[in-house]
């Protein structure tokens, strides 16, 4: 694989998937990243460079699943032509 690892990985840049084998047994799987890894990797380099700084620690899971606050459509409109009116 060594030798022709360039080759490889244009095959997965054109989206195949690589199972890698040792003696014919499964090891490894190469992948295309997804645009979700993709971001996390650009958002890496970035860090690399000095130019964000990644938290610490994850945010908690739980926040992804707390609900939005329902609001009525009439409220909504009341509270843009307030705003609207107030210019």
């Amino acid at each position: 694989m060594k030798d022709n690892l360039s080759a490889y990985l244009a095959e997965v840049r054109g989206g195949e998937e690589i199972l890698v084998r040792d003696r014919n047994v499964p090891i490894a799987r190469l992948v295309p990243l997804g645009a979700a890894a993709a971001a996390g990797a650009e958002l890496a380099a970035l860090a690399v460079e000095g130019k964000v700084r990644l938290p610490k620690k994850a945010l908690p899971h739980r926040l992804w699943r707390t609900k939005a606050p329902r609001v009525s459509e009439a409220k909504v409109l009341e509270v843009l032509r307030a705003d609207r009116d107030s210019r």
